[in-house]
């Protein structure tokens, strides 16, 4: 960072603003029980010809489930998540013979031995045809097979295949191989090039961190300056409020109806899919298509508070275009305690499997081009480094998981992403899309730069899209192709015009297509005031490029490069004892995380309390004896120690917090809690000791505040809002997020720390007055 203090960085980049964040969690009950990494799975000498079942009968005498879902984890590339899950193959050579194993077993046996049944197996199965003329071939024939034949004949047998099949398919394939089935299978949109063969389409993702619809609406102007943006625009939003929702959809709308567009692509605000059917009674119309992140088991998809006939009921109301945009990722399911035993890359398959039987819903009866959209991302990366840590397995997960979305018949596009805590950087980023792109997935996100402003995670950017384009002769939807000659940043003959990059130039167009009779140089003074308020928000905005066109400018590349060293440093920052003991009335405790490293690859370790923990806090609960407060105050270091750490973050927070609850007559403990390598649900566990003793309807809460992921340069921190009667509090796991609120992006350069106290006490007296 140099000699210049974080406020001269910010205001340099134009980074400083109000940054609030007030959501309601989706819906995550699921304590997550990981085991710990093991040395991996050790397997013997494999005979010639032996199969998986034949290998499992001659050392067990009979089928042993473990064992069976151990050859197949450890037939895996390996990673991370796979070894956490006790899956993983302990080397090479344990690896080579579980692939031997399953290359020598039928398809038949694979289907009749399911590794899980719950009622998404049984749907996959029940909308998986049966072709018996496939049945008695092994996975090695089958690799051979679709390695070997055309498209055509790929397809045919298409339908014929369960997800365990293809997800058995691909852990015997090298990346190569997967490159080479990428490159030949394709599932394009209907009446649309987006997932046809030479093209890549990108998903528009104009995020804020306020929801503020001037910076979702120039994001997209922003995208189609550089010719990117055919597929979806697709926001994250901060609320899941219907109101807030709706406001979203509307504003994406508009833009695509003054165009003409909404023919040709459709909004889409990833918000639950409940508070999109929501939007649409309200707001008919103008929902575009629908979103839904979606896992591969009955168990897991309760993390997402959706269940097959939530999903089968929402779909079938799709019949229009648009239908449903869904988002999976390896590791989502684990990660939140639904790893059921089996691997990743078969939880992943099952996903596609899922989506696969509700596409095949909405098509029954209809031809191919009346179909509605289906489309799916995997957001491979942003979990962290307890799914994978190197950019080698993003690699491997991104071309395991395109070819498995192929082989289901899906459009399958990508999240090349990172977060901040693994061990990926800019330039391994690159070098990962590059490695992927021979495999030619149907679209990829877009952002202004790589860094998203909300989420502070790494993906793909605008200049990223123009350089893929460029390298390996990708093309954009030829509908939108049209439309960027139409606006004049394309010419006719398929070069950039002198508007390339030029967000203003794209205002000005639609301006006057709402029939704007301005000059242009008052639409572009308005312009560039617009621009200068969305960046002083926190919100980049790429204008202009490089040397070369596919180059970021410069001096924003500059700035990328200076937030990503800064979310690099706030990572490994630990919390110091100096510090700790400016907290009033401090009592430190810490998790099981063993140290800093620990803590961020294995992060189950700071959801639990070490039993030195337990005790101080069973301390504090002692003490109280009759008089127990309404609310606990507890502070984690997170992600982002110095988040709590800087100058007038923390104290300003708490003090004037403290100081309005008691005023309003709310009782506040004197301590405060404050917790090394602390995450969020280690604020919950908190709370099962303090007010679990109790098993009464009097409502008692904690305020959990914690350092936010790194990555926007704020070094903003959370308050995690809890209250729940003490009869619920005395249930191992019934507090979770589910039932928490959130202020998030509280700084002394974003949300003031004065005003986040505010409108947390507002969000409080809505808890204890609502449960």
């Amino acid at each position: 960072m140099g000699r210049i203090n974080r406020k001269q960085f910010l205001t340099r980049m134009g980074l400083l603003g109000i940054s609030s964040v007030l959501f309601n969690q989706t819906s995550l009950t699921a304590q997550a029980s990981i085991p710990p990494p093991t040395e991996g799975i050790t397997l013997s000498e494999v005979k010639k010809g032996e199969s998986i079942f034949t290998y499992i009968k001659r050392l067990k005498g009979k089928l042993d489930l473990t064992l069976y879902r151990q050859i197949l984890g450890a037939a895996n590339d390996f990673k991370e998540g796979d070894l956490s899950l006790g899956l993983a193959a302990a080397g090479s050579v344990s690896r080579e013979r579980a692939r031997t194993l399953l290359s020598n077993t039928r398809i038949k046996d694979l289907n009749e031995k399911s590794i899980y049944i719950d009622e998404i197996a049984k749907l996959i199965t029940s909308s998986t045809q049966t072709d018996r003329t496939i049945e008695n071939w092994t996975i090695g024939k089958l690799k051979t097979y679709v390695l070997d034949q055309p498209e055509g004949a790929i397809k045919k047998i298409m339908p014929s295949l369960t997800s365990d099949i293809i997800g058995c398919l691909v852990k015997l394939m090298s990346n190569d191989e997967l490159i080479q089935v990428g490159e030949k299978v394709f599932n394009p949109l209907p009446n649309s090039k987006i997932g046809s063969k030479g093209y890549l389409s990108a998903r528009v993702q104009p995020n804020s961190p306020t929801d503020n619809e001037q910076d979702i609406l120039w994001q997209v102007f922003d995208a189609w300056s550089y010719g990117v943006g055919d597929l979806v625009l697709g926001t994250n939003p901060v609320s899941s409020e219907i109101e807030s929702v709706a406001k979203i959809e509307q504003t994406l709308f508009d833009v695509l109806t003054v165009f003409g567009l909404e023919k040709t692509m459709p909004n889409c605000v990833l918000s639950h899919i409940d508070v999109q059917a929501e939007v649409e009674k309200i707001q008919p119309g103008t929902t575009g298509i629908w979103f839904q992140s979606l896992a591969g088991t009955v168990n897991a998809n309760t993390t997402f508070d959706v269940s097959i006939e939530k999903m089968q009921k929402h779909v079938a109301n799709r019949t229009a275009q648009y239908g449903l945009y869904a988002e999976t990722g390896q590791g989502a399911d684990f990660t939140n305690g639904h790893g059921e035993g089996f691997d990743m890359v078969l939880h992943e398959a099952r996903k596609y499997g899922f989506i696969r039987a509700l596409q095949l819903k909405t098509k029954h009866g209809k031809p191919n081009e009346k179909a509605p959209w289906f489309h799916v991302n995997d957001v491979a990366g942003f979990i962290g480094p307890e799914v994978f840590k190197t950019k080698e397995q993003l690699v491997r997960c991104c071309l395991e998981d395109t070819v498995m979305g192929k082989l289901h018949g899906l459009t399958i596009g990508l999240d090349i992403c990172s977060t901040l805590h693994m061990d990926v950087s800019l330039e391994d980023l690159d070098w990962c899309i590059s490695e992927i792109m021979p495999a030619n997935p149907a679209y990829l996100m877009a952002l202004p730069t790589k860094n998203d402003p909300m989420l502070s995670y790494l993906t793909t950017s605008f200049s990223d899209h123009v350089r893929i384009r460029e390298q390996f002769g990708y093309k954009v939807n030829d509908a939108m192709w049209d439309f960027f000659k139409h606006i004049e940043i394309i010419d006719q003959s398929g070069k950039p015009t002198e508007h390339f990059g030029d967000p203003l130039w794209v205002y000005y167009k639609f301006c006057k297509a709402k029939k704007d009779n301005r000059n242009i140089a008052d639409i572009y003074e308005e312009g560039r005031n617009i621009i200068a308020q969305i960046k002083e928000r926190g919100v980049p905005l790429a204008e202009g490029y490089g040397e070369n066109i596919w180059n970021l400018d410069p001096q924003l590349e500059r700035e990328v490069k200076l937030l990503y060293e800064d979310a690099k440093v706030s990572l490994w920052t630990e919390i110091t004892p100096e510090f700790i003991l400016t907290v009033p009335e401090a009592i430190s405790i810490t998790t099981n995380s063993t140290d800093r490293k620990d803590y961020v690859y294995h992060p189950e370790s700071g959801e639990h309390l070490g039993q030195t923990a337990v005790k101080s806090l069973e301390n504090l609960r002692n003490s109280w004896a009759e008089n127990i407060p309404d609310i606990q105050f507890i502070i984690s270091d997170g992600l982002n120690p110095r988040a709590l750490m800087d100058d007038g973050h923390l104290l300003p927070y708490i003090t004037h917090l403290k100081t309005t609850l008691n005023n309003k007559g709310y009782s506040v403990s004197s301590k405060n809690i404050v917790i090394k390598h602390g995450r969020v649900r280690a604020g919950y566990a908190c709370g099962e000791i303090l007010f679990g003793q109790h098993n009464t309807s009097e409502n008692k809460g904690i305020v959990h505040i914690i350092g936010e992921r790194p990555g926007s340069g704020h070094h903003n921190f959370s308050a995690y809002l809890t209250s729940a009667p003490m009869s619920t509090w005395t249930n191992t796991g019934a507090v979770d997020h589910n039932i928490s609120k959130v202020v998030s992006g509280i700084s002394d350069t974003s949300l003031a720390p004065e005003i986040a106290a505010k409108q947390t006490v507002t969000i409080l007296d809505r808890l204890f007055t609502v449960i």
